[in-house]
């Protein structure tokens, strides 16, 4: 792999960012370990943008015109691809990639460590201090995504508060303090905090909020989902191609509708339009209309029924009866 990533702007307005990769040096105590954990660069990603940002706030940390980090957090819908976004920056970067999710039942404790008794092997015990997921990250190099930032609890979101801000350390129990290295990187995901079903969700705490520089991650436009289809799948037929991308982005669009009675309450997530779906095209290939059974089978299955009736409306507006199979040439 080059030792040199070239991010260029998939609009054609910026710049190109050229960024030279991280290593992870040999005296690194866990680095056999950590370095399992780079990602492997996704063949068929494709960037609408949020690598090339991302690698703009590398760019200025890199030049030194600031004196504290930028933390960056990606708030969109379910099924968008904000953690795949950051996990294929890691890839590029080859930075070992670190998601550490804050959920309600996830404490400070766990995040920082504590100190367990240990058997002494002669019948007693010792006590030792155990790293917590983002004390044991900390220790090298990492890029680390605390994901689902606003479902954490306030302790632990206090608990952050040092390393997040010009003091870029977390002080441990035990005196020590662990600081943030210039090798590594903090993001965060979360879902929106509206009338949505993201159970476990909250407004950010504002003394916390403002540690990040929030980006909203949309869902997809119509041509860029035909992109990623047909990056994933060249042989999938053109008239399948840009029958899944309409569906998915009428689906999205009632989505995110601020009139609540024809709004639909579960999106078409990225997970559906790029592998359920070509799925069931597969699996249903020699059927009459491949597409609509796929449909049936593979996505109005996870739906919510109240929701059922307005996918259904977008099928019949859209498609009506799927594309002439087979799917795939």
């Amino acid at each position: 792999m080059p030792d040199i990533v070239r991010f260029e702007d998939p609009s054609g307005g910026g710049h190109p960012v050229e960024l030279t990769v991280f290593d992870v040096p040999a005296d690194t105590p866990d680095r056999d370990q950590r370095v399992t954990k780079i990602p492997e660069p996704d063949p068929y990603y494709v960037d609408l943008g949020m690598l090339y940002q991302l690698a703009l706030v590398e760019e200025v940390r890199r030049a030194d015109v600031i004196h504290a980090p930028i933390h960056v957090a990606l708030r969109g819908h379910m099924g968008t691809g904000k953690d795949h976004d950051l996990e294929q920056f890691a890839a590029l970067l080859r930075l070992p990639y670190f998601r550490i999710p804050l959920t309600g039942e996830v404490r400070d404790i766990t995040l920082i460590g504590s100190t367990k008794l240990h058997g002494d092997g002669k019948g007693g015990t010792e006590s030792r201090w155990e790293d917590g997921d983002i004390t044991r990250a900390l220790r090298g190099p990492a890029l680390i995504n605390l994901s689902e930032l606003n479902a954490a609890g306030a302790e632990t979101l206090f608990g952050l508060h040092g390393l997040l801000d010009r003091y870029q350390a977390l002080d441990l129990p035990t005196g020590e303090t662990v600081r943030l290295r210039p090798d590594t990187r903090v993001f965060g995901t979360m879902n929106p905090t509206d009338l949505r079903d993201y159970a476990g969700t909250q407004t950010l705490n504002k003394a916390f909020a403002d540690r990040w520089v929030i980006w909203e991650k949309p869902f997809p436009s119509v041509e860029e989902i035909e992109a990623m289809l047909r990056m994933r799948y060249p042989t999938m037929k053109e008239a399948f191609v840009t029958t899944i991308a309409r569906l998915a982005a009428e689906v999205n669009e009632s989505f995110t509708a601020s009139d609540a009675r024809t709004r639909v309450g579960t999106p078409m997530s990225l997970r559906s339009v790029l592998d359920r779906l070509p799925a069931g095209l597969w699996m249903y290939a020699t059927t009459d209309d491949p597409l609509r059974k796929s449909w049936e089978s593979l996505v109005l299955s996870h739906i919510d029924p109240f929701d059922r009736d307005h996918y259904e409306t977008v099928w019949s507006a859209v498609a009506r009866r799927g594309p002439e199979g087979p799917p795939f040439e």
